[in-house]
């Protein structure tokens, strides 16, 4: 007589292991200790085995029987069902391991050494932000190309379409790592190609020359009231012309004053090395009365955080200070390199290998990367004392 699930409930232990049978070597075992699992008794190349189904009432009595159906179906394909489920349970295994999650942080381990502490750290950040919380878990030759572009979707939305580019990158390295150590067989990125929207890249507003002059103007009276000190962050940003990153993340230990050299370090570069920028007598006397300002507070920043001067500056000060001086609609911080690109390439007329080579662009250099670090030094330096002079004739 068949099994009923009322029978499987009710039926209390004894002292003996009890067997209650259904059917096609389907029984539910129950033992002294109340724990009741299903078996199977089956026969195979001759020899009787038993095959374990799960524990009740976790494996109910119709899932138990589908169980029982499964693995006769493999008896009569001549295949032991106990040999499927040790497999089954191995596969499991190698997924557990195979996971995206699992092969995306062996993969950020062997690259990190190749990396900036800073860039290896954002690299996690967006990992653990944009695509851990999703597939991170999924074996990783088991993601498809819907499933990723569902998550790359997620990014879009937030208007983010930059980061959603560069996730697809990521995850495609992260892919073609899991084909060269065996864990998968395509990179499904690569099959996401043109699927992402994307936005025309806008050129940062930069002012016109003729504007330059009562800019200046406007800065040196500094009718705005800004801060001192984010007058002469905007100052050495006119001067040097970096990026507004690395102006204000801005070292102390990375200034030679005797050498009149800032030497910005790789991680704060986009390309990943060393820059240095010649300074100007101007640009010296700036950072001068900064570090006047600041003998007494204990940072390591140029251009200190005014709430938490252990900090650096926070991003957007100068952009508010722009705004301040009345030029938010036409200039932001990262405007003043296309302005000193332009100017000085029309008015100072200095060669543009020259000034790309100090605006830190890549150029198509014969002579190999290695010498890119001081490259023109002699020609760089002129030029930034000429634009920093031209800049004084303007304001004067």
């Amino acid at each position: 007589m068949k099994l009923t699930n009322i029978k499987c409930q009710k039926t209390q232990p004894t002292e003996k292991v009890q067997k209650l049978f259904d059917g096609k070597g389907l029984f539910l075992e129950i033992r002294p200790n109340g724990s009741k699992y299903w078996r199977m008794k089956y026969r195979f190349l001759g020899k009787e085995k038993l095959l374990a189904l799960g524990v009740y009432p976790e494996i109910s009595l119709n899932e138990a029987r589908e169980k029982c159906l499964e693995a006769r179906k493999h008896i009569d394909n001549n295949i032991d069902p106990s040999q499927v489920k040790r497999q089954s349970t191995v596969d499991a295994k190698i997924n557990a391991e195979n996971t995206f999650k699992a092969v995306a942080l062996e993969w950020h381990e062997t690259k990190k050494s190749g990396w900036s502490e800073n860039y290896a750290y954002k690299m996690m950040q967006g990992l653990e932000k944009n695509l851990f919380p999703f597939i991170g878990n999924r074996p990783i030759k088991d993601i498809t190309p819907p499933e990723l572009l569902d998550v790359l979707r997620k990014i879009e939305k937030r208007g983010s379409l930059d980061i959603a580019g560069r996730t697809k990158q990521i995850c495609g390295q992260v892919f073609r790592y899991g084909i060269q150590t065996g864990r998968c067989d395509w990179d499904i990125a690569q099959n996401l190609t043109g699927a992402l929207r994307t936005h025309q890249k806008e050129h940062f507003r930069s002012l016109e020359l003729k504007q330059l002059p009562p800019f200046l103007k406007a800065l040196e009276r500094n009718e705005a009231r800004i801060f001192e000190r984010t007058r002469r962050a905007v100052w050495l940003s006119l001067y040097t012309f970096c990026r507004p990153k690395e102006i204000r993340m801005a070292r102390w230990k990375d200034i030679d004053f005797g050498e009149a050299l800032w030497t910005i370090p790789a991680d704060l570069m986009k390309m990943r090395r060393d820059h240095i920028v010649p300074l100007s007598k101007q640009a010296i006397e700036v950072l001068q009365n900064q570090r006047e300002e600041t003998k007494n507070i204990n940072t390591e920043w140029v251009f200190p955080s005014q709430v938490r001067p252990r900090n650096p500056m926070s991003d957007g000060t100068v952009n508010k200070a722009i705004k301040r001086l009345g030029y938010g609609e036409d200039m932001v911080a990262h405007g003043f390199r296309a302005l000193a690109r332009t100017t000085i390439r029309e008015k100072l007329k200095y060669d543009s290998e020259v000034i790309e080579k100090q605006l830190a662009h890549k150029t198509n250099n014969p002579l190999g990367e290695a010498y890119d670090r001081t490259q023109f030094m002699p020609e760089r330096t002129n030029m930034m004392q000429d634009w920093a002079d031209y800049l004084d004739r303007l304001e004067k």
